[in-house]
């Protein structure tokens, strides 16, 4: 936040685990008294390994969802924020795309989020945009309080400037995804809204490929097209190879076949 500009006056920062909500703000009993935020922006280790306990199965944050399986705490931060996260406020989070579709405990959770429809947007990121990793990542956009009964998909994966060690979200390409955004808009290969009838039908699973092609269709070949043209080149072939014979002949060379 302070590389970005941000004064340290405006906001706090706190070292603590949040996956055991070590931090005494955040573990007001109460639910009248529980603090909330208009917005949640989060950046999580990817697929970070954690041994939840059955406590921890019983907090607030986790026991209408399930926790999350021990070899990649992805949802349990998702669900850390979006538990703190106001009716009306909106949450983005930086995730790996195995969030997107993996089965199991993972699966039970997205599904959930789909059905009360708290997931608003996924966006499908460049690879190596990180120091840490070079894997693509995703961010999901959730709220509590959706008024659509979709899912906008934007794949902004094909959208960058490379460097030498690390890929770049330049300024027009951070604006482009932010106009998407905003105006829910649909773009041959790049954005697509979904409704909820599609994605059950794929089985909740999130996979933007699943959902935007980003393949490029072949011309159709006009095979007519294509034989007068060879008719014509052996045409040409043909005279050329006569008049040639006729040098060579002059020259008493063999002619050509």
């Amino acid at each position: 936040m302070l590389l970005h500009g941000v004064k340290d006056s405006e906001f706090e920062i706190f070292h603590g685990d949040t996956l055991t909500n070590d931090w005494e703000m955040l573990k007001e009993a109460n639910p009248a008294k529980k603090p909330s935020f208009d917005a949640v922006v989060a950046n999580p280790p990817f697929s970070y390994r954690w041994e939840p306990t059955e406590a921890i199965g019983q907090d607030m944050r986790f026991k209408n969802y399930g926790l999350a399986p021990k070899s990649a705490a992805d949802f349990s931060f998702l669900l850390h924020g979006f538990h703190y996260l106001k009716p009306e406020g909106t949450m983005a989070i930086v995730l790996p795309h195995g969030v997107l579709f993996r089965g199991g405990a993972e699966e039970k959770i997205r599904t959930k989020l789909l059905k009360d429809g708290n997931i608003d947007t996924v966006i499908g990121l460049p690879a190596n945009l990180f120091y840490s990793t070079g894997i693509p990542v995703c961010i999901l956009v959730l709220k509590k309080c959706k008024k659509s009964d979709d899912v906008l998909f934007i794949n902004a994966s094909e959208h960058f400037e490379k460097g030498k060690r690390q890929n770049r979200l330049l300024p027009e390409h951070i604006d482009k995804i932010i106009d998407t955004y905003q105006f829910r808009r649909s773009e041959e290969r790049y954005s697509r809204i979904v409704d909820m009838e599609e994605i059950e039908s794929n089985g909740y699973n999130l996979n933007i490929s699943r959902y935007i092609s980003t393949a490029i269709t072949e011309e159709e070949t006009d095979l007519a097209l294509v034989n007068a043209t060879l008719v014509e080149v052996k045409a040409k072939i043909d005279l050329s190879t006569k008049k040639h014979n006729e040098f060579l002949k002059e020259l008493g060379l063999p002619l050509l076949p």
